[in-house]
C-alpha cells in the first residue's frame, strides 16, 4: 500500500507547494476576476438634412372674410344663394321688402315738385315786382306818384327775392332727402362685396330684419382660394422668430402633408390686448397674465386652390430659423464642453480606443448637431462607457454601469 511516509521529503515539499499554488490561482479567479476592457456606446457620424425649429399650434383662416348685412329694415322677401356657393363681386345675394322705400321715395320727389312749383310761382311774382319797382321809379320822378308807393314796391321786390332764395335751398334740400330715399331703396337689393364663397347663411327667407338697433348680417362671404393660418408663438420663443421665415404645417387629416409658406407677422400684442375696453380689464388680465401663458400671433398665407384647408382647422406649424441640407449630424449628446475652438468629442479609433478631437459645431437643435468642421462621414463618436457585469454576487447585483 502507497503511503506519504515513503515518498522522499523534498518531494512531498514540491507537492505542497503545486497544491498551495493550485488553491491561490483558483482563489485569485474566483474572487478577484480580471478587469473586463470597456464597451463603448457610440454613434456614426451620418449625412442628413438638420432643422434648427419652433413648434407652434396654428388655426387656418380665411384671407379675407366679410359679414354681408343689410342697411335698411323689412322682410328678407328673396335668399338667392345657398351655404358654400360661389359670388362674385355685385351678385344679387337678397332682397327685401322695398313696399316702405319706394313710398318713401315717391314722398320725397313729391315733396321736391311741390318746393319747384312754388319756386316758379315766386319766380313769376318777382317778374312782376320787378316790373311795378321799375314803373313806380318812374312815375316819382315825373312826381306823379307818392314815395310811399315807390318804397311799397321796392319792399315786394325785395320780399320776393329773399322768397325765391329760400325756395332755392329748400330745393337742394328736399333732392337730398330724394337722393337718400333712393339710395335707401337700393339697399333693399343685398350684393356681394367681394370674389368669395357663402361660410354662413345667418338669416332665412321671410325672416325680418331690424336696421335701427344695428346693423343685422344676412350672410358671410370669404375668400378661401388663399388661406391666412394665425399660429401662436409662446412668449419664450417669439424673440427667436422673425417676419420672413419659412414655414410649414401640417392639418390633422393629412399629417404626412407639409403645406409651405413664409412668416408674414408676428402681431406686437396678444389678443388680450385688442380686445381690453378698460383699465379695469387691463389691470385684471395684467394680475391673470403671472399665471397664464402668454402668445402671440404670427401670420402667414397659404395658396388653397383646392379649397381642401378649411376655415378652423387645426395646424401644426413649424417655423425654421436654419437648415443644412446633406450635413454631416451627430447627436447632440455627444457633444463634450464647448471651449474657445468649438466642442470636444471622443472619436473611436480602428484598435478600439477613443480619441478626443476637436469639432466645430452650426446648427444644434438638441437631438443632432451639425458638423461643420473635424468629423469625417462613418465617424465613430462616442456617447458612453458601458462596463460588462462582474461574475460575482455583488456585481451582478449592481448590474451595468453607464459612464459618460
Amino acid at each position: 500500500m502507497f503511503t506519504l511516509r515513503r515518498i522522499p521529503t523534498s518531494l512531498r515539499v514540491v507537492l505542497a507547494l503545486a497544491v498551495l499554488a493550485a488553491l491561490a490561482v483558483g482563489a485569485k479567479f474566483a474572487f478577484f476576476p480580471a478587469k473586463q476592457a470597456p464597451l463603448f456606446v457610440t454613434a456614426t457620424a451620418t449625412r442628413d438634412d438638420i432643422e434648427d425649429t419652433v413648434l407652434a399650434t396654428g388655426t387656418v383662416q380665411a384671407f379675407k372674410q366679410v359679414s354681408v348685412g343689410a342697411q335698411v329694415s323689412g322682410q328678407v322677401k328673396t335668399l338667392n344663394v345657398v351655404l358654400g356657393q360661389r359670388v362674385k363681386k355685385g351678385d344679387l345675394i337678397a332682397e327685401i321688402d322695398s313696399t316702405t322705400q319706394r313710398n318713401t321715395v315717391r314722398n320725397t320727389e313729391a315733396a321736391l315738385e311741390n318746393v319747384r312749383a312754388q319756386l316758379a310761382a315766386q319766380q313769376a311774382s318777382l317778374t312782376e315786382a320787378e316790373l311795378t319797382y321799375k314803373r313806380q321809379k318812374q312815375l316819382l320822378t315825373a312826381e306823379a306818384t307818392s314815395p310811399s308807393d315807390l318804397e311799397a314796391a321796392e319792399a315786394k321786390l325785395a320780399t320776393t327775392r329773399a322768397n325765391i332764395a329760400a325756395l332755392q335751398a329748400q330745393i337742394k334740400q328736399a333732392e337730398i332727402t330724394a337722393d337718400t330715399a333712393k339710395v335707401n331703396l337700393g339697399y333693399t337689393k343685398i350684393v356681394s362685396p367681394i370674389d368669395g364663397v357663402v361660410i354662413a347663411l345667418v338669416v332665412q327667407e321671410g325672416q325680418t330684419v331690424n336696421a335701427n338697433q344695428a346693423t343685422p348680417t344676412i350672410i358671410k362671404v370669404a375668400q378661401l382660394d388663399t388661406v391666412t393660418v394665425k399660429t401662436q408663438i409662446s412668449e419664450a420663443d417669439v424673440v427667436k422668430v422673425e417676419p420672413g421665415l419659412p414655414v410649414y404645417f401640417t392639418i390633422l387629416g393629412e399629417p404626412d402633408k407639409r403645406y409651405h409658406a413664409k412668416l408674414r407677422t408676428i402681431e406686437p400684442a396678444t389678443d388680450a390686448t385688442q380686445t381690453e375696453s378698460s383699465s379695469s380689464s387691463s389691470s385684471s388680465s395684467s394680475s391673470a397674465s403671472a399665471t397664464t401663458a402668454i402668445y402671440y400671433n404670427g401670420l402667414f398665407d397659404v395658396p388653397n386652390p383646392g379649397n381642401k384647408l378649411r376655415i378652423s382647422m387645426t395646424a401644426q406649424v413649424t417655423i425654421v430659423r436654419a437648415q443644412a441640407k446633406d450635413a454631416i449630424v451627430i447627436p447632440s449628446s455627444a457633444l463634450g464642453r464647448r471651449g474657445p475652438g468649438g466642442y470636444t468629442v471622443r472619436v473611436l479609433g480602428e484598435d478600439g480606443t477613443p480619441q478626443r478631437r476637436k469639432i466645430k459645431v452650426g446648427i444644434n437643435n438638441n437631438v443632432s448637431a451639425q458638423v461643420t468642421e473635424g468629423l469625417a462621414e462613418g465617424d465613430k463618436v462616442v456617447l458612453g462607457e458601458s462596463s460588462a457585469p462582474d461574475s460575482g454576487q455583488q456585481n451582478a447585483r449592481r448590474g451595468p454601469r453607464m459612464r459618460l
